[in-house]
């Protein structure tokens, strides 16, 4: 007999979700998490339309809305002299991304498991596994304390304890691209804004209360002499990618520490095997630069309770439901990681600057290039023939201009 159907290390984008659809669908479910609420964390923030549309069919989403975090429904990416103003399409009727702070955000989902029947410890880690041959069955928390389950899901971050119990594999693996630094500011335009040069991207994400957040990115090559004087470092970057930006701030004040990180993996690792699985960035992670993490945190959640359905406590059944959830992720997610492996190398071909010219002269391709960022529009699909031929003119009017 097990005590819980379910146990789920870790209360965050991933696993506060996860634990909250498998007690709606009727198990016994335990969440433990080593910290305790409210509590920030390194983030971008920004989820995108998908994540939006999963927030309001998990019902969440008012909640979100309410925290005061502004509608992100405009778009503006500027590369050199090409600018791009759009918006991607709308995911489940949801058009508008939200980047709330995640003191905000994680509580709220936290809630919303508890509300469905979760029992929710804070304050609560898991040292071990325990393991019957090799199975998981249940966890040791910090204490000595055992908890058992059919299945326990690892939702604790890209250092995840039970991916390093279970010692997952990587199945794909890319060395780290960027070093990423950020603080908030006010007093900056309102909308969501990208910018980037060779070797430099900078974005603003607006969130609560009248803040904004300013990122910035450097070849990880960069992250030693970047690591010492990180705030110079990412004013430094604004004014060399977006100047504009860079006379905002300084008409602004800044709120916040400057955030940072050099240590953004790229990685699959294998998602599951006998009574564990690994969920959000415990079982996939890529650069930050995409802004993918709590959307795709959602997407594994929702996909993960699907595949389980109702065959958690059949072994046969649940193997399978494991194994298909293994492969639907990978042949979801893969796109978009080989996407943000290439926007995170800081230097877009030529060919990508051709792309973005014949993108910039018509607002459905504009709005159809934002699509395929936020997840909308697959990435297989934008590229048409009607795209093929607007670049394959364009192309030619230069050669005779």
């Amino acid at each position: 007999m097990t005590q819980y159907d379910v146990i789920v290390v870790g209360a965050r984008c991933a696993g506060a979700p996860a634990a909250m659809l498998f007690a709606r669908a009727g198990y016994r479910v335990l969440m433990v998490e080593r910290g305790k609420f409210p509590k920030d964390t390194l983030s971008t923030l920004y989820i995108h339309q998908p994540g939006v549309a999963a927030l309001a069919r998990w019902g969440i989403l008012p909640e979100v809305v309410a925290t005061g975090a502004p509608a992100l429904d405009r778009v503006r990416y500027t590369h050199g002299e090409i600018r791009l103003d759009g918006c991607s399409w709308a995911a489940e009727g949801q058009r508008a991304a939200y980047a709330p702070r995640r003191y905000l955000l994680d509580p709220i989902l936290a809630a919303a498991a508890v509300a469905a029947g979760v029992e929710f410890r804070e304050n609560c880690s898991v040292s071990d596994l325990v393991f019957e041959d090799d199975r998981v069955v249940g966890v040791r928390l910090a204490g000595g304390a055992v908890e058992r389950a059919a299945l326990v899901v690892g939702a604790d971050g890209m250092r995840s304890t039970v991916a390093a119990k279970v010692n997952a594999p990587y199945v794909v693996q890319d060395p780290t691209s960027t070093c990423a630094y950020y603080s908030y500011w006010s007093g900056l335009q309102p909308g969501f804004r990208l910018f980037d040069k060779p070797g430099h991207w900078v974005g603003t994400v607006p969130t609560n209360d009248g803040a904004t957040l300013v990122a910035g990115y450097l070849p990880q090559d960069q992250f030693d002499a970047v690591r010492g004087d990180a705030l110079n470092a990412l004013l430094a970057n604004v004014e060399k990618t977006a100047p504009e930006l860079r006379e905002e701030m300084a008409g602004g004040a800044r709120l916040e520490r400057v955030f940072g990180t050099g240590d953004q993996r790229n990685y699959f690792r294998q998602a599951a095997g006998p009574g564990w699985v690994l969920i959000g960035d415990a079982g996939h992670h890529k650069d930050s630069i995409t802004a993918r993490g709590i959307t795709d945190g959602f997407y594994s959640s929702q996909l993960l309770v699907d595949c389980v359905g109702d065959g958690l406590h059949d072994p046969a059944r649940l193997a399978a439901a494991l194994d298909t959830f293994a492969e639907q992720r990978l042949e979801a997610l893969l796109p978009e990681y080989q996407a943000t492996l290439k926007t995170a190398r800081l230097a877009p071909p030529a060919h990508h600057l051709d792309l973005l010219r014949a993108i910039a002269t018509s607002g459905e391709l504009t709005d159809r290039y934002f699509s395929t960022l936020s997840g909308v529009c697959p990435i297989d699909e934008f590229v048409t023939p009607e795209l093929l031929d607007l670049m394959e003119e364009m192309e030619m009017e230069g050669l005779q201009g």
